[in-house]
């Protein structure tokens, strides 16, 4: 009768302990299947990534877009996060458009050397400048710049007043071109650009173009619309030309200028 007892009491302690592991897998599946179904923050490509663009500089030109995807759909290593960390690396190759983005798909330097590619609806144009005026060597492939022109300011009549005016031999400067990316840096002389540093420029102005000229200088190449492409190939025959490396949230109004009779008027 006792080993009877003994019998029933162990098959029950057995079916006890199997409904309960049976309970366990069953909530664990339960929460297997709900964070595989539960959101996931993923990036993801809106358009062609250059090698060599900065990871900040794609999100600001909103080349890589933040997104939620079910988390069994994440690819492995999948970029979720970025971080300061992350920011200043670069697309080692160019990233096609409509995919997930891999993290090892940025790092410290772009693999390898190719030919230019143009963005699509843009001009290549490459101007001259010298280290001070393309922000030392801190211009890269993927880089976006304000293009600044420094000028003689003329008025075009031929009133009197018009003739003393431009005998003073007035200078300004004004944002020629704004938000404009680049997409190759190069060693060989644009020699039209030299040729019109000076041209139309007189007394100090044309001393100054001239020591532009001796200075080191470096091919920059960027990706412009028709119309800037015109604007720029003008700028380059005929004005001195500057640049400025664009922060990811800086505002520059076009219509910015200064001459030399404002910057006086400033500092009296």
């Amino acid at each position: 009768m006792g080993k009877r007892i003994l019998a029933i009491v162990t098959a029950a302690a057995i079916a006890l302990v199997g409904a309960v592991l049976v309970l366990l897998y069953a909530r664990g599946a339960d929460n297997r299947a709900v964070a595989a179904a539960s959101p996931a923050t993923v990036y993801v490509s809106n358009g062609v990534v250059p090698a060599g663009t900065s990871l900040k500089e794609a999100l600001r030109l909103q080349l890589l877009t933040r997104t939620q995807t079910a988390a069994r759909s994440v690819p492995a290593g999948a970029l979720q996060t970025v971080t300061p960390e992350k920011e200043p690396l670069v697309a080692l190759t160019d990233i096609p458009p409509g995919q997930y983005v891999l993290d090892a798909a940025f790092g410290e330097t772009a693999i390898g050397e190719k030919a230019i590619q143009v963005p699509p609806g843009k001009l290549a144009v490459s101007v001259q400048l010298s280290d001070p005026a393309r922000v030392g060597n801190f211009v890269t492939p993927g880089s976006m710049l304000t293009i600044f022109a420094s000028y003689k300011l003329k008025q075009l009549d031929t009133s009197d007043e018009s003739k003393v005016f431009n005998e003073q031999d007035v200078r300004g400067t004004s944002v020629l071109l704004d938000n404009i990316q680049v997409i190759g840096m190069g060693n060989d002389a644009l020699q039209a650009g030299q040729q019109g540093l000076n041209n139309g420029v007189e007394g100090e102005a044309a001393d100054a173009a001239e020591q532009a000229q001796q200075a080191p200088s470096f091919l920059v190449t960027l990706a412009v619309t028709p119309e800037q492409a015109t604007r720029l190939v003008h700028g380059i025959n005929q004005y001195v030309l500057y640049a400025g490396l664009r922060g990811a949230e800086v505002k520059v109004d076009p219509k910015l200028s200064t001459n030399d009779i404002l910057i006086a008027r400033d500092i009296q």
